[in-house]
């Protein structure tokens, strides 16, 4: 499958705590660019705790890829670094177990330099619907009438009584 250019995100880098900051505004700025504001919070959030474990369990030296691609359909990010430790998913919670309920697919395989943690969330290309404007709805002048005026009133006549069943018969 070919994901056009500007639909995928590479980058090299050292993790650090202001460098993560950093990734996450311009993992933002691109989910913006492809009309993804949905995914922003959670994509964010789930990239973040990647690129936070590799800090934690790799080190502040080594370097890890971030990438990101978008089929039109679905997004996946992966982070690979090159420590030789598999990460786990701790029952007590954690990062792995974020990144589970941040995405609809996850998991993690070891290659040759060291390993890759994934995710992917399902996000449809956004579907642009032209914005027409309608025509006015009706107002109050138009269902307001003015009044019946009833100039003359029928005489009101007595009401009589039907000898064989005593109710009154209008005449």
């Amino acid at each position: 499958m070919t994901v056009p250019l500007d639909r995928h995100y590479l980058v090299e880098l050292q993790v650090s705590t202001e460098r993560v900051s950093q990734l996450r505004r311009i993992v933002a700025a691109h989910l913006r660019h492809w009309s993804l504001e949905l995914h922003i919070r959670p994509v964010c959030r789930a990239v973040e705790e990647l690129l936070t474990n590799v800090q934690r369990h790799v080190g502040d030296d080594n370097t890890c890829v971030l990438e990101i691609r978008w089929s039109g359909r679905h997004l996946t990010v992966s982070v690979a670094d090159n420590g030789a430790e598999m990460p786990r998913l701790l029952h007590e919670g954690g990062g792995l177990s974020r990144v589970m309920a941040l995405s609809d697919s996850w998991g993690t395989c070891r290659t040759t330099e060291g390993k890759v943690v994934w995710f992917t969330r399902y996000a449809q290309e956004p579907q642009h619907i032209e914005r027409v404007p309608l025509p006015p709805l009706p107002g109050v002048r138009e269902f307001r009438r003015p009044p019946a005026v009833v100039t003359d009133f029928p005489a009101a006549t007595p009401a009589r009584t039907d000898d064989h069943t005593h109710t009154p018969a209008l005449v």
